[in-house]
């Protein structure tokens, strides 16, 4: 946990920052609504829904190319909130900072452009078993590509990672690059990363941190964690979908090839050859998701001027609260018992099928999420198809944390 033995934040406060997200005052069925899948994406603050619509109505122009009023504002945005993501995550440079569609496509522009240029037969693709799939099948089609192989350090049976293991393989395998996720979205797990990449160092293995999860609940400095590559996506931090970052390391992007081409990343085409710009415009083919870049800015100045050190400590209380409550009744199970956690519960229930569980909880209003979480490998591992997953964000109360629990409370009856 973040902090041990928070107290629990000022009602007022909370009260402002749950004011700031206009779908939560809404019902479902004659339900308030309890939304209690952030995991999956996280809701978005008025600040962020006024930035995107304002820019299709006032600013509406494509970037870097045009010299009227409108273009200059666009760009003008569009780079300010560059600016404001390489501050949120203490990045040097706002020329390492390129927008992606997502963690996905980030992945995937790492897994391209700089691992397969490097790879050979043999060489080791260094994962965990608790990975997210976007973090898994990139490997898995550059390893077919180049002849390398994927190979995932172990779970123990608490979610967390065997760090022993995870050290061999360092030691003893060719490994040509180590990815893996900051915070787990299935178990919520909150790995050592700043250990992991202190032995990847050791090793000379270069490293990708998948920080989907973490941004929203933990400060994240790329500085400090001395990370070659760090990548996120926007709609878990309050902003649009369809909008993403990857961190780069300077030396690292500047060698690396184009990933796409086309649109504003060249520098001169001609039919005998292109030139290409340095980054991050290299890796920014085509028209971008302007409006998603400008609503994520927004995102991050508003999660910025929020009391986030409260908020933190405030969300780690609530997955205490779930746990415990969901941990005495008969017949749950609590998947992913990891000394440090963060915002997620995943549990089973006796014999209810998880989509049974979700299916109950919706009808009282309870948003979770039911199934494997994009993450088959890590069931596998616990020998189980999927969970129940509530997961917890800086606008949920403990009053919604008790009806969670009430909730499943009454579905083990009903299975009973």
């Amino acid at each position: 946990m973040l902090v041990d033995n928070a107290q629990e934040i000022a009602p007022e406060t909370l009260a402002e920052v749950r004011g700031a997200f206009p779908i939560l005052g809404q019902k479902i069925g004659d339900h308030p609504l309890v939304y209690l899948d952030n995991a999956a994406t996280t809701q978005k603050p008025l600040a962020v829904i006024d930035a995107v619509t304002r820019y299709y109505r006032e600013d509406n122009a494509n970037i870097h190319r045009g010299v009227h009023a409108l273009s200059q504002r666009a760009t003008s945005a569009y780079e300010d909130a560059r600016a404001a993501v390489a501050r949120f995550i203490g990045a040097p440079d706002t020329r390492q900072i390129v927008f992606t569609r997502g963690t996905t496509e980030a992945v995937n522009l790492v897994a391209w452009s700089f691992a397969r240029p490097r790879l050979k037969k043999g060489d080791v693709i260094l994962l965990t078993e608790m990975e997210h799939h976007a973090n898994i099948v990139p490997w898995q089609l550059v390893a077919e590509a180049t002849g390398a192989r994927v190979v995932p350090a172990p779970v123990t049976d608490a979610g967390e990672v065997d760090m022993d293991a995870f050290r061999k393989l360092l030691e003893r395998e060719p490994v040509a690059l180590a990815a893996f996720v900051y915070i787990s979205n299935s178990l919520g797990t909150v790995n050592p990363v700043e250990t992991m990449l202190a032995a990847a160092r050791a090793a000379g293995v270069p490293t990708l941190v998948d920080a989907a999860q973490a941004v929203s609940q933990r400060p994240v400095d790329v500085a400090a964690l001395d990370c070659d590559f760090l990548a996120f996506s926007g709609h878990k931090l309050f902003g649009p979908t369809g909008i993403g970052v990857l961190y780069g390391k300077q030396a690292h992007l500047e060698a690396m090839p184009p990933y796409q081409g086309g649109g504003d990343m060249i520098a001169n085409v001609s039919f005998a050859g292109t030139t290409f710009k340095g980054p991050p415009e290299r890796f920014e083919a085509g028209t971008p998701h302007i409006a998603g870049v400008v609503g994520l800015g927004a995102a991050v100045e508003w999660f910025e001027a929020q009391p986030r050190e409260r908020l933190w400590a405030h969300e780690d209380a609530l997955v205490r609260r779930a746990t415990e409550g969901l941990a005495g009744i008969d017949g749950v199970r609590i998947v992913g018992t990891a000394r440090e956690k963060a915002s997620v519960v995943s549990f089973l229930l006796a014999d209810a099928h998880p989509h049974d569980i979700g299916t109950f909880l919706d009808a009282e209003g309870i948003a979770i999420r039911a199934g494997h979480h994009c993450c088959q490998p890590l069931m596998t591992r616990y020998g189980i198809t999927g969970t129940a997953r509530a997961s917890f964000s800086i606008y949920n109360t403990m009053e919604e944390a008790d009806r969670l629990v009430t909730a499943v409370r009454r579905v083990a009856r009903f299975f009973s």
